[in-house]
This record gives C-alpha cells, structure tokens and sequence, in this order.
C-alpha cells in the first residue's frame, strides 16, 4: 500500500486541477458534515448541560469522529489493495482528489470577482457568503473583495497544503482523517455561547494538526511570490510582522503573506452572526485592494500548490531512499 501513496496523491492532485468538485458527486466531507450534526444531537441529549458535561460531550466527538474517520477509509483502501493493487490505487486517488479544492477554491472565488466585474453588489455579496463565515449584506466592493481573497489565503492553506502534507505521511487516510478534524472545527469550534464549551476540543485539535502545514504553506506561498513575480520581498517582511495578527496561532499565517505579496491591508473588523468582532488589520495599504486582487490570489493559490507538489515529492522520494 505505501508504495501507491505518491501516485495516488499526485493523481488526485492533477485531477482536481483539470475537475475540481464535480456537482453531481456527493463530497465526502458532506459525509462528515452528516456525522458531527448527529453525534453532537445525540451527546446534547446525553450530557448535562454544564460546563464539564459540554467538555466531556465535546471531546467524545471528537474522539467518535477522528476514529471513524480513520476506520472507515482505512478499512476500505485495505480490501481494496487486497481485492487488487490498481482498485487499491484507483480509491486513494479518489480520495486524495476528493479532499483537495484548489480548483474549486478558484472556481468560487472568480464567481464573486465575475459578480464585481458586472457591478452587480448583490449577486456579489451572495457569491462571497458562499466561502467566508462573516456577516456580507453590509459590505461594499471593496469588503467582498478582501473577503474573497483573505478567503483564498486561508484555504491555501486549509483546504490545499494541509491535505497534501498528511496525503504524504499518510496516504487518503491521512488526508480524510485532516479533513474531518478541519470540518469539525468548521462546525462546533465558535467562541460563542452555544460552542464555548463543547467546541474546544475540536478548536484545540484543530490548530495542533495546522500548526505546521499552516507555515509550510507561508513558505510555499513566499517561493510562488518570487516565482511569479510579485512582491516577495514585501511578503517575507509582513510574514514576519503579521503573522500573529489573529486569533488562531494559524489563520494570519498565508493572510500575512498573501496581503504583503499583493501590497494591500488585508483582516480588520469583521462582523458574525451580528456581532462586531475587532481584530487587527494585516499588512500595509501601499494602495487600495480591488477585484483584480482576486484573480492575483488565485494565480498565488496555484502557485503554491504546485510549489508545495514538487517539494513534497522531493522530499518523499528522498526518505524513501533511505528508508
């Protein structure tokens, strides 16, 4: 099995490239999405409604969800390498695909540069709600578009170098299992009065399975700058100021990058679920952001996807070498 782990991932990678997330095939991550929302209806009814029964209640989900996560894929790449090497082969790289989105991260991204281009601020802000957490029927043009490509930043990151980084120690077990833990964090890790409690293990795990790919993809990012030929320089200077300039030790980390990069302020107050949230700015306004910024982030986004491949590959390639 672990000598199909690089065609697979590299497979998976190229096919998301040219299809992206097909509509008519049901996401995997939906599958987990359906999993959390049931756990967690059923550990609500279980658990006391205190503080130490939504901790207890919270890390059980988390334990039921990485498990299954783990078990499940697991079990089935197995009789499928057992049944014949090249169905074994086929499955992982359905999964490896099926867990990465840079083609469809830009596909949703380019909607709402496609809504700013027809001036149309209503089918704008819709298309932003798509990708981002935060409250958009107040923002104007230039608030969708430092969503949309702070966005991008992120979900380099998340939904791009992550996956890579555990496709490669762990085959589509690791990338499921990354996938899983992320949308859990997507789903119960809020800060707010329903998920203060029950949401911190999932929260905690998180930023532990980020921590280093979220870096990693910084690096990547700044190689892609130089690569294509923006302002590297700005970027490795703002990494190094901003990248503490959020909340989660993770999120700031391509944000800083990515605002130094194209020379523009990027984070700020943010409104959600209709509260005003203060949080720093990221990066110097050397001049106003505008919807081109996200055709820019996107080419970025490529970049360091193909920056992070080639390096990945090199390195496994080396290891196995020695090992």
């Amino acid at each position: 099995m672990r000598n199909w782990i690089l065609p697979a991932v590299l497979a998976g990678f190229f096919i998301d490239l040219l299809a992206g997330d097909p509509r008519w095939l049901y996401h995997p991550v939906c599958i987990i999405g359906n999993a959390v929302t049931a756990c967690e209806k059923w550990l609500r009814a279980w658990f006391p409604k205190t503080e130490k029964g939504e901790r207890m209640a919270g890390r059980i989900l988390v334990l039921c969800i990485v498990a299954g996560s783990i078990c499940i894929p697991g079990a089935l790449l197995f009789f499928a390498y057992r049944l014949h090497p090249v169905f074994g082969f086929l499955l992982e790289a359905c999964i490896c695909w099926q867990m990465l989105a840079v083609k469809s991260l830009k596909t949703e991204s380019m909607k709402v540069w496609e809504q700013l281009q027809a001036k149309d601020l209503e089918g704008a802000r819709y298309a932003v709600s798509m990708i981002v957490g935060r409250d958009t029927a107040a923002l104007d043009e230039e608030g969708i578009t430092k969503a949309a490509v702070e966005t991008v930043a992120e979900n380099t990151s998340d939904g791009v170098i992550a996956p890579l980084f555990y496709m490669m120690l762990a085959g589509g077990v690791g990338a499921y299992c990354y996938k899983a833990i992320n949308t859990m964090d997507s789903m119960v890790g809020y800060k707010n009065e329903k998920y203060r409690y029950f949401g911190t293990c999932a929260a905690r795990l998180d930023d532990l399975v980020n921590y280093i790919p979220a870096r990693l993809s910084a690096l990547f990012m700044i190689l892609a700058a130089a690569v294509r030929k923006f302002a590297w320089k700005d970027a490795v200077r703002i990494y190094r100021r901003d990248r503490r300039n959020h909340a989660s030790p993770n999120s700031a980390q391509t944000e800083a990058v990515m605002a130094g990069a194209l020379q523009v302020q990027l984070a700020g107050n943010a409104w959600y679920f209709g509260k005003l949230y203060e949080k720093p700015t990221i990066g110097d306004a050397v001049r106003k952001i505008e919807p081109e910024d996200i055709r820019r982030a996107n080419r970025l986004l490529y970049g360091t996807a193909v920056v992070a491949v080639v390096i990945f590959t090199a390195v496994y390639l080396l290891l196995g070498s020695f090992l």
